[in-house]
């Protein structure tokens, strides 16, 4: 019997709870430790990024409406799903992975730090809101609302821990995220679409791209509808080339230059606060 040939994978895009190819057909070439060989991810470009945004910003009002507690139960769902497939992303780490964190250890922190988000949902408003003094016969709060749409362009390594340590944030506080995966090591994030499906996260809420951030960056700094930007590991011209495209639509702009993925920082409310609004109400006290 002759040897026969595996099937070379294509990864897709994650758009609007589906996984469709990227529209201009192009794929890069990337070490498969999934397939133990080579595979395809899809080259996003700027007409993907868009379909990405229009989905975000359907499926956000829901997602912030939903409440705290659900968001809450569905990414302790999605931390469950990542856990379950936890093999499959330790040998998508494999090649190329991150120098200071094992696969092994890389997937039990992003599991934690979902987790960790999770439980923020239904907390962070009070430690970010506040009830402000006032003088009169009012009550006078001040209380945290969802920006909307938010992208997301993760750092080149960790390739896993760096996404969800940018995405949950966004997610956990009502917004409805655009990812640009690492193009050093995409696979994580275009198997992580697959587990956003089996934990139950609504279409549109989370979007990944995969593709040369070179192409795309452009285009996350000046869409209008991305409200704002959450991202890390970028060189100094990306960097100014995010901060310059807030002026298109006065977008937040919070780019991480921390090192220390695996640190309980990662974790701390302050990385949810630059994707809320502040609403502040004033109530009479007598009524």
């Amino acid at each position: 019997m002759s040897e026969r040939l595996g099937v070379l994978k294509t990864y897709k895009l994650f758009i609007g709870g589906k996984f469709p190819r990227t529209e201009s057909g192009r794929s890069m070439k990337v070490a498969d430790g999934v397939g133990g060989g080579q595979a395809h991810v899809c080259r996003a470009s700027r007409k993907d990024l868009r379909g990405a945004v229009e989905a975000a910003h359907a499926a956000q009002p829901g997602w912030a409406a939903a409440g705290s507690f659900l968001r809450s139960q569905i990414l302790y769902r999605v931390a469950e799903m990542l856990e379950a497939r936890s093999g499959e992303f330790e040998r998508s780490l494999a090649p190329g992975g991150s120098a200071s964190l094992s696969p092994t250890e890389e997937v039990a922190l992003s599991v934690d730090r979902l987790v960790a988000f999770a439980g923020w949902c239904d907390k962070f408003q009070q430690v970010l809101g506040t009830h402000n003094p006032v003088s009169g016969p009012y009550y006078n709060f001040t209380v945290p609302e969802a920006t909307g749409v938010v992208g997301v362009i993760s750092p080149q390594s960790p390739a896993l821990l760096g996404m969800v340590s940018l995405l949950a944030p966004a997610l956990c506080s009502g917004n409805a995220a655009v990812v640009l995966a690492s193009s050093a090591n995409p696979v994580p994030g275009a198997i992580f679409g697959e587990v956003c499906v089996s934990g139950d996260v609504p279409p549109g809420v989370v979007n990944i791209l995969t593709g040369d951030p070179v192409e795309v960056v452009e285009h996350f700094a000046t869409h209008r509808e991305i409200n704002a930007l959450h991202a890390a590991g970028l060189t100094d011209e990306q960097s100014t080339t995010l901060r310059s495209g807030a002026a298109e639509n006065l977008k937040r702009v919070c780019i991480r230059e921390t090192n220390e993925w695996s640190g309980d920082v990662c974790e701390s409310p302050e990385w949810i606060e630059p994707f809320v609004e502040f609403k502040t109400i004033w109530h009479p006290s007598s009524a």
